[in-house]
């Protein structure tokens, strides 16, 4: 019977759950989208182009591994942990001859990849160019089209896509940026990849002397390709490469498992993306589930007048939560539905945007299934069947009486399990700022953020009556003053504490979640930039456009009175744990760099010994002298000695090594940046370093400020990925704002027969929202203010959040755009009819 009854009250009440659906909705589709963000992290296909005629590949370990074994109670536990490291592992070239005795095996064919940056005017077109030699074209497989191999130290094969867009020919002559200084090769070949699978790199062929020479690794290989006799099969193949490498360390790929072989990046992006679909879906999900729970409270308040008739005519509690429940299960099941096939094209886009913002690689492919749906659907469901439950609670539990009571005035205070509920919350979120106070690294810090803003947010939502109440107090006197729309709207805000409370909740929540998106990366980048700007000496800094700048440029500056130290950038691990490190050239470095050391000296860093930050050195109790084991970026072990703590670790890194030491185990051992101590000119250094096409010399100023755009441009993916949910935000805000006013035509209507004209109405919807927007703005403020300035303190040891004042006025004139709007319209639509007509008419 309730049932049908549901199904009869939402036939008969579409626009009243209206609201509701759309809310709902809007949940299911941004629930839909990243989960399938966060299925392409964990499932996505990382399709081969390189290797695509290689069926085995064998490659060195990606990865640190850790053992744990615990023995309690008798029991013996054993746990094993696996973290990516962050260059590209190499292999040793010995193992090319045990492979070429595996049975079944036809040919084996070792690979060098290796930086290799075309310096033509067009570019690449955004592709990464990596170098070969040309005796691993076969793995694609690569055939000339034109021209000849390289054999010479300056030969060159191009791609065709690099010839066709440079207008290259054989006879041609090609400037590249390697590993080394930039070199002139004679083109003299065009080969082309069988088929078109080749779509995200540019390939450069060298002859084998010169590829070893720019791979820089003697010894060892990126890869080693396999291919089978005929009538072989990849499987048995595979086994047996793996029997044949056992004891090794070595990774045998066939199938889908070879693309992740070949792009470390995108391997890398799935956890990335993991971390970011999980984040913002968790967020989602915290925030539709305050946002619909609110929504469901105000619908089931405009419908209190029905709900008490239902308990006057002996509806049982029980009958009226069911009721409410069944409505909420209906709207949420379309609602989800809806969503969820919204959210599909919506997961395609976001994935589109965040491999046009550089964030994902464009061979991770986009992976979609039914799970992301089923799961909207489900939380769409449960979460309108929660939100009809909590909403329902003291109409199911009041006497009849009261509740017709409360049907024609609102009851004076909240419920105190309500406010207890609220101040339990307001508790919870004033423990989770005490403990961002105390989070010194980002990962950690990043999600109790976010996770604070909501739930005090939560806690606005229960204490909302008795804030609004507050606020009427204290804005009655100056609302009193200004006419007639004034005292309206101050009886409004005192009469219909619930109402407004519904409001201010979404509004608090929309203006202190921008806030914290758009302040928590300039908090960090701000303190990052200000340590290195207090931190450098140098004179003058050698800046490159492409790869970096190449050790010849700096060894060019350097004299018996001049200082270059060239940085080179990598991540390293200790034990799982990740630390972002440096290398710098020791020869005169504190004439270039202060770190503000606080512990032993900056003379003693040598190829052996390490610097580190007052957070690594807290982290992992260090002091000088110490020992520091770790794994550097292409996983070789390292064992260092302490010689230096520094505090600027914010804006260095936590690890500093030598820059040999570094740049033997990076991709890219070219320098991020060269640092030059001297009394020359600008002039005078430029002319030094003019033949190293790209490298420039500039001001410590101008480098900061390329800094500032780097900064920018990564914070961009977080503006990116959280404004979905600041947008469903925002759609909750008009919603909200839409059903509160409708339900108010009555109202209008008595007060038009009363003598109020159309102008004063409108006024007083004008003066309640700005009300509500102060009231909102204040909480918002607060919120973001007490969380920014925890988030400070921890990452940057500073109470002073990096807040720019024109972006937060921005976003306090959005938001009450939002609700001026969300007001205005829905208000003029309501007194188009005849107050008359309305105040007669059936309820």
């Amino acid at each position: 019977m309730m049932l049908r009854y549901a199904l009869r009250t939402v036939r008969h009440r579409k626009g009243g759950f209206l609201g509701a659906f759309l809310a709902l909705m809007c949940a299911a589709a941004l629930i839909t989208a990243c989960g399938t963000l966060l299925e392409t992290g964990l499932r996505g296909t990382i399709g081969t182009e390189r290797y695509a005629a290689t069926p085995v590949v064998v490659s060195a370990d990606q990865n640190v591994h850790r053992t744990t074994v615990k023995h309690k109670k008798g029991k013996t536990k054993t746990k094993y942990k696996a973290k990516p490291i962050a260059e590209r592992a190499w292999l040793s070239e010995s193992l090319t001859t045990r492979l070429s005795r595996v049975p079944g095996a036809d040919r084996v064919i070792p690979e060098l990849t290796f930086l290799a940056e075309p310096l033509t005017p067009t570019g690449t077109g955004g592709r990464p160019a990596y170098g070969h030699a040309w005796d691993s074209a076969a793995l694609t497989p690569y055939t000339l089209t034109t021209g000849t191999p390289p054999r010479a130290r300056d030969d060159l094969v191009v791609d065709r896509y690099l010839a066709d867009r440079a207008r290259l020919k054989p006879g041609d002559r090609l400037t590249v940026q390697s590993t080394r200084s930039p070199r002139t090769y004679r083109v003299t070949g065009i080969a082309a990849p069988s088929g078109d699978g080749i779509r995200h790199q540019t390939s450069l062929f060298f002859s084998a002397a010169e590829a070893r020479r720019l791979a820089a690794h003697p010894g060892q290989v990126t890869a080693i390709g396999v291919v089978p006799a005929e009538g072989t099969d990849t499987a048995d193949l595979k086994a047996a490469v793996a029997k044949a490498l056992s004891g090794t360390t070595a990774q045998v790929s066939t199938g889908d498992e070879r693309g992740p072989v070949e792009f470390l990046d995108a391997a890398a992006a799935r956890i990335k993306l993991v971390s970011t679909g999980g984040a913002m879906g968790g967020t989602s999900l915290l925030v539709a589930v305050l946002v619909v729970v609110g929504t469901f409270a105000l619908s089931v308040q405009q419908r209190h007048r029905e709900l008490a008739l239902l308990r006057a005519i002996a509806a049982t509690p029980g009958q009226i939560r069911k009721l409410l429940g069944r409505e909420a299960l209906l709207v949420g099941a379309a609602a989800g539905v809806a969503g969820a096939l919204a959210g599909l094209p919506l997961g395609s886009w976001l994935h589109g945007r965040f491999v046009a913002l550089g964030a994902v690689p464009a061979t991770l492919q986009h992976t979609v299934s039914v799970f992301p749906l089923f799961a909207a659907v489900a939380a769409t469901l449960i979460g309108a069947w929660a939100a009809a439950r909590v909403s329902s609670r003291r109409i199911a539990r009041i006497r009849p009486a009261e509740a017709l009571a409360e049907a024609a005035a609102e009851s004076g205070r909240p419920a105190w399990g309500r406010i207890l509920a609220g101040l339990v919350l307001l508790a919870g979120g004033t423990v989770l700022v005490a403990v961002l106070s105390v989070l010194r690294t980002e990962p950690a810090s990043t999600p109790v953020t976010f996770l604070a803003v909501v739930v005090l947010a939560s806690s606005v939502a229960l204490l909302g009556p008795l804030l609004v109440r507050a606020a009427a107090a204290v804005l009655g006197a100056p609302l009193r003053l200004s006419g007639p729309g004034g005292r309206l709207a101050t009886a409004n805000l005192r009469g219909n504490a619930a109402r407004m409370a519904s409001v201010v909740t979404p509004l608090t929540l929309l203006i202190g979640m921008t806030c914290t998106v758009l302040f928590v990366q300039p908090t960090l980048g701000h303190a990052a930039r200000a340590q290195a700007r207090e931190g450098i000496r140098a004179d003058w800094v050698l800046a490159a456009e492409g790869p970096g700048v190449p050790a010849q440029a700096a060894r060019q500056l350097r004299t018996d009175r001049d200082v270059a130290t060239e940085v080179v950038r990598t991540t390293v691990r200790v034990g799982l744990d990740k630390y972002a490190a440096q290398g710098v050239t020791p020869a005169g470095l504190t004439r270039t760099w202060d770190p503000d050391v606080t512990a032993g000296s900056l003379a003693d860093l040598t190829h052996d010994t390490v610097a580190v930050s007052e957070l690594a050195a807290d982290q992992l109790h260090l002091k000088p002298g110490s020992t520091l084991k770790l794994t550097l970026g292409d996983g070789t072990p390292a064992t260092l000695t302490v010689a230096a703590v520094y505090a600027k670790g914010l804006g260095f890194g936590d690890l500093t090594m030598a820059h040999e030491l570094v740049a033997r185990h990076v991709d890219n051992p070219l320098a991020a940046t060269v640092l030059v101590s001297t009394a020359r000119s600008q002039e005078e250094l430029a002319a030094a370093v003019r033949k190293f096409p790209g490298v420039r010399v500039v001001s410590p100023a101008t480098a900061d400020s390329l800094q500032a755009e780097r900064l920018q441009a990564n914070a961009e993916v977080n503006y990116f990925a959280m404004g979905l949910v600041l947008a469903f935000t925002a759609i909750a805000v008009v919603n909200t704002l839409a059903m509160s006013v409708s339900e108010r035509v009555r109202e209008f209507a008595l007060l038009r027969l009363a003598g109020a004209t159309r102008r004063q109405v409108l006024r007083m919807l004008r003066t309640e929202a700005l009300s509500v927007l102060l009231l909102a703005t204040t909480l918002g403020s607060g919120i973001a203010l007490a969380v920014l300035t925890a988030f400070s303190i921890g990452m940057t040891g500073s109470a002073a959040p990096a807040v720019t004042p024109l972006v937060y006025v921005t976003v306090v004139a959005a938001a009450g755009l939002l609700a001026l709007v969300g007001t205005a319209v829905p208000g003029r639509v309501a007194l188009r009819a005849r107050p008359v007509t309305v105040a007669t008419a059936r309820e």
